[in-house]
């Protein structure tokens, strides 16, 4: 619980002299993609590419542990690099891009929910990034591989409602860390 208040008072301390207005645009834009996301399962907001990008990536550098993980890194590496990003900018004590970070997170889960959910359907276009016909549904792999294919959609579901988790934890904490500098603000204002 110590942790907690000390964060608090490093997060309230942060927020003094910052310019709040410069930073709302930010949350409201992902108000905006969690909406999107809501409503259209296929929407992949302008982190989209990014977080493709980072799941070959995953692929990559999990491949040479075997194929299993090799599979299942590009998911793990997609979801790794935005947690990542949470303990990266703590130690450089930016709280709002902390808040940020929880946004891009649940862009990441969203995906992953996306494809999970289409591991029987097979319905998804998939990409490699070196081409070829044999390119893998990675969770229709994994799920078949540990024999629960049949609970697709309902895993999808688990990783949606993580997104949403992750996606409330940026609104909330960003829009604190937004009251903190509107309430703390004194004559100099910095970014």
């Amino acid at each position: 619980m110590e942790f907690f208040i000390s964060l608090k008072d490093e997060a309230i301390e942060w927020c003094q002299n910052k310019n709040w207005m410069l930073r709302l645009p930010f949350l409201l834009w992902f108000v905006y993609v969690l909406a999107r996301h809501l409503a259209d399962p296929m929407y992949s907001s302008i982190l989209g590419g990014l977080n493709l990008g980072i799941h070959e990536l995953g692929h990559f550098i999990f491949g040479f542990m075997g194929q299993f993980l090799g599979v299942a890194g590009g998911t793990i590496f997609q979801l790794f690099v935005p947690i990542f990003a949470v303990f990266n900018f703590y130690r450089q004590n930016d709280f709002f891009s902390i808040a940020l970070s929880f946004g891009w997170l649940s862009t990441n889960l969203f995906s992953v929910a996306t494809y999970v959910s289409d591991a029987r359907a097979l319905e998804l276009p998939l990409v490699t990034p070196f081409g070829g016909d044999s390119v893998v549904h990675d969770w229709e792999y994994l799920l078949s591989t540990m024999n629960i294919l049949e609970y697709d959609t309902v895993i999808g579901s688990v990783f949606r409602v993580l997104a949403v988790i992750s996606m409330l934890v940026c609104f909330i904490a960003g829009a604190w860390l937004l009251l903190q500098m509107i309430l703390n603000k004194n004559s100099q204002t910095s970014i």
